[in-house]
């Protein structure tokens, strides 16, 4: 027998593919929303060189290069940052699935067994199968705002992990360099070692001939043993330092770094001034600002939905059933059924009105804050700008310090060798120079640092690329 087509199911097909191009409609354009402040025109300072997305090759350092590598890929943040961008997906998707119907099948099967007084048992066998299709009409866009806000939710998660591994990739530099500074410090610190050991040993022989008294002497070994105690003193903060890279590139902090700088320490030369270009260009570059502005977009999404669901609510359900006592017959016989409901809300307690208050203030909350990063963003820039054009003088000023405690020392001591000079001139001109070394060191090291918080204020302009899972061994379980 000529079975009829199975209509009820060709018309939930076509109902299903209606609602998958209306969720691939639902999706938009996010449009740029003015933060609520007072924009400057520029900023206070600029250069000429162009910035490549990862800015830290910048110093041509390979070494640095390679630990930013592993950074990225294994630094626990990171790895977490991943982690909450796949819940944002997923609760994207949870949301998404309002678009489309919801559809459940049902099957069942039961043998029953009648026993009457004299005559034999009957047993009467049952089987079933069913589908069940509901569907909500959107006609207010109640359930379009929803998935839009869970959608612009997601992609603020996104930008959340690029501003994550944007502050990584600072720290990573920010702590190689002090690991170099801090070896450079050292080499200046084994060379003045070096030099007042000499200085001991000339007191020591003038002394023995009676040309000095024992104080000189005296005066000399604690120069000498205070600055082995510097040493001591920089050699804790590199194993500080280096345990501190280790981290953040997700390893043990006793494992071992890479050596190659390591054998000699030093800082590269300093790059090109960058062109900042405006504060327009900063907000659409940065991904906290732009994390802060889709989030208030999904508040007013949020805001949408819930004015939206104070109005009246259409259902359109579908059901369709068959039965029969032989599994052969199962699909010969269908009940199909379709219903509309209207559900409207007349008394809830205010919780509808207070949900639109609740979600209004929401809104109002993240364009506050979408402001305050913008605000915030301005600050780290122009504090970068000025940190590092005042740096510069006083590396500049260090270094004329330098060139004048040089010539003092060599004076001063030829002077004292000849005893023209008490040894405390000598001593004095020792130490003062002993320590320019060391701060002109530092403020060198700083100035890089400046040039790093520029960078990072700045803004990325890449897109982090997720690490590719490692592959199981064969004994792995």
């Amino acid at each position: 027998m000529k079975r009829e087509p199975k209509r009820p199911v060709a018309l939930l097909g076509a109902l299903a593919g209606l609602m998958f191009l209306a969720a691939c409609a639902a999706s938009g354009e996010v449009e740029q929303i003015a933060p609520p402040l007072e924009m400057p025109q520029g900023f206070s300072l600029t250069g000429e060189a162009e910035v490549p997305a990862e800015w830290w090759t910048v110093f041509g350092d390979e070494e640095l290069n390679a630990l930013m590598d592993e950074a990225l890929a294994g630094n626990f943040d990171i790895k977490t940052a991943w982690d909450r961008l796949d819940q944002a997906r997923a609760a994207a998707r949870i949301a998404g699935a309002s678009l489309l119907p919801d559809v459940s099948g049902t099957g069942g099967a039961s043998r029953t067994r009648t026993k009457i007084k004299g005559v034999d048992a009957v047993y009467v066998n049952e089987f079933s199968l069913g589908l069940q299709a509901s569907y909500e009409l959107d006609l207010w866009g109640r359930v379009r705002a929803s998935v839009r806000s869970a959608g612009l939710t997601m992609m603020a998660t996104r930008e959340d992990l690029d501003a994550a591994a944007m502050s990584l990739s600072a720290e990573v530099a920010l702590t190689w360099f002090r690991i170099r500074e801090a070896l450079a410090e050292i080499e200046i610190l084994d060379r003045q070692i070096t030099t007042n050991a000499d200085m001991l040993d000339v007191l020591n022989r003038r002394f023995l001939r009676g040309r000095i008294d024992a104080a000189d002497v005296l005066r000399q070994e604690k120069l000498l043993e205070a600055t082995k105690a510097g040493k001591i003193i920089v050699e804790s903060q590199l194993k500080v330092l280096r345990h501190r890279m280790a981290i953040l590139l997700g390893r043990h902090p006793k494992s071992a770094l890479p050596e190659g700088a390591s054998a000699s320490g030093g800082l590269p030369d300093m790059p090109a001034m960058p062109a900042v270009g405006l504060p327009a260009e900063l907000i659409r570059r940065r991904p906290d600002i732009r994390a802060a502005h889709l989030r208030l977009h999904a508040a007013d999404s949020g805001v949408s939905a819930a004015i939206a669901d104070r109005f009246p609510k259409i259902t359109l359900s579908l059901g369709m059933s068959t039965s029969s006592d032989e599994l052969r017959d199962l699909f010969d016989n269908w009940i199909a059924t379709m219903a509309a409901n209207l559900v409207a809300p007349i008394l809830d307690g205010g919780r509808r009105s207070a949900e639109v208050d609740r979600q209004r203030a929401l809104a109002s909350e993240k364009l506050n804050l979408y402001g305050k990063a913008v605000l915030v963003s301005l600050g780290e820039v122009e504090d970068a700008l000025a940190q590092e054009a005042d740096q510069r003088r006083l590396v500049e000023n260090l270094e004329r310090q330098m060139d004048l405690s040089t010539k003092t020392v060599e004076r001063v001591r030829d002077r004292y060798l000849k005893g023209a000079e008490d040894f405390l001139s000598v001593l004095d001109a020792q130490r003062t120079h002993q320590v320019l070394e060391i701060e002109l060191a530092r403020a060198r090291q700083r100035l890089l640092e400046y040039r790093i918080d520029l960078y990072r204020a700045l803004g990325g302009g890449w897109e982090l690329e997720r690490p590719a899972k490692p592959a199981k061994t064969e004994n792995a379980k």
